[in-house]
């Protein structure tokens, strides 16, 4: 599991520095807001509920306006709880920015969409908070209000999901997994393991325009590329929820009486899909196989039992290191513009040996 690392021995990308002009104190942003951002202030202050900048209306923030004595006021904009990594991600945040470890944490929910996500970010702005980190709902139409953040002099922080941007001055630090490789990790075991002969493939997609939905697929797209028995006849997005994957997999049984294995973006698809694949009278993980990422306890579990064949570690537990990237942030330190968290794989016999001491 992800311990207190220190992040610069996580990734490889090239060192990217910090310019000082982004390191303002917070007195000064907050000097600068008070002209430019008024109208800002006001409108994204009545949209949020009151005290902690919250979409849907939830708050951990430990202090009043701004925070108090000398913690780090940090506001994160969550992208929603759409699955069990989703909340293992949460609790990994609040349970690391605490007072106690010296922050004062203003939390939102974007309920997955990029709206609210951009609301909480100019209102976090508008609190002139010391720094802002967000798990973006969609890669792409976030130039302009980092654009506001850099101008207020609020450092961001990218944490699990990417944005599609030219100007990466826009944010310090992207701390993640490497979504492409998790795609070809499953590509690689399915063409190894699984298609030794002809199989025909169906794809539980993330939710559409996502980093990872994106990344995965190319990932598994170009590691099975190579190999003519593996054919993906149908691909669809599920939106990362065990709802959505058992609904498009009764679609694809009803479409498709030929699918071999399902490679799902997610635990939680795979485990709706599951429940389709027996509601239809066939076995998971033998009548039809089954490949996810992300190895929660749920997953895992399948994958235990036999349900699901083979699980590519995304791991959701980046709150220390967030912590310890955010505080060399603001103390004007270098950070790497990208930090890659080391996932793992799992076979059966290895989610056994896992399961016991899982810790999300």
């Amino acid at each position: 599991m992800v311990g207190w690392h220190d992040p610069t021995t996580l990734g490889t990308a090239p060192r990217s520095h910090l310019k000082e002009e982004s390191m303002f104190s917070t007195t000064k942003a907050r000097t600068r807001l008070t002209g430019v951002l008024a109208g800002v202030a006001v409108l994204a202050l009545a949209a949020c509920s009151s005290g902690g900048g919250s979409t849907d209306g939830s708050s951990n923030d430990a202090g009043g306006d701004g925070g108090s004595g000398d913690a780090i006021v940090v506001g994160f904009s969550q992208v929603g709880a759409e699955s069990g990594w989703r909340a293992a991600n949460t609790k990994s945040i609040q349970d690391t920015l605490t007072a106690e470890n010296g922050f004062d944490l203003k939390f939102s929910d974007a309920q997955q969409k990029q709206e609210n996500q951009i609301q909480a970010i100019r209102s976090y702005i508008a609190q002139g908070v010391d720094v802002i980190a967000f798990s973006p709902v969609v890669e792409s139409g976030w130039d302009a209000v980092l654009e506001e953040a850099k101008q207020a002099g609020i450092p961001v922080i990218l944490t699990d999901r990417a944005v599609d941007s030219e100007d990466d001055t826009l944010y310090e630090s992207f701390i993640g997994s490497d979504f492409v490789l998790e795609g070809e990790m499953a590509g690689e075991w399915v063409s190894e393991n699984v298609a030794t002969e002809p199989i025909n493939v169906v794809e539980l997609q993330g939710t559409t325009g996502a980093a990872p939905a994106i990344d995965r697929k190319t990932g598994f797209e170009d590691a099975t590329k190579d190999n003519p028995n593996v054919t993906i006849i149908d691909s669809q997005t599920g939106n990362f929820t065990r709802a959505e994957g058992k609904t498009v997999m009764e679609g694809f049984l009803q479409a498709h009486d030929d699918i071999d294995l399902v490679y799902a973006h997610n635990d939680d698809m795979g485990l709706g899909a599951i429940e389709a694949i027996e509601a239809a009278g066939l076995v998971p993980g033998e009548d039809i196989k089954i490949v996810t990422v992300d190895a929660v306890k749920d997953g895992m579990q399948a994958l235990a039992d036999g349900k699901i064949n083979f699980i590519v570690e995304c791991n959701p537990l980046l709150g220390p290191d967030l912590a310890d990237i955010i505080k060399k942030v603001v103390a004007g330190e270098e950070v790497e513009k990208r930090i890659v968290v080391k996932d793992e794989s799992f076979t059966q016999e290895q989610a056994i040996e896992a399961l016991p001491t899982r810790e999300y």
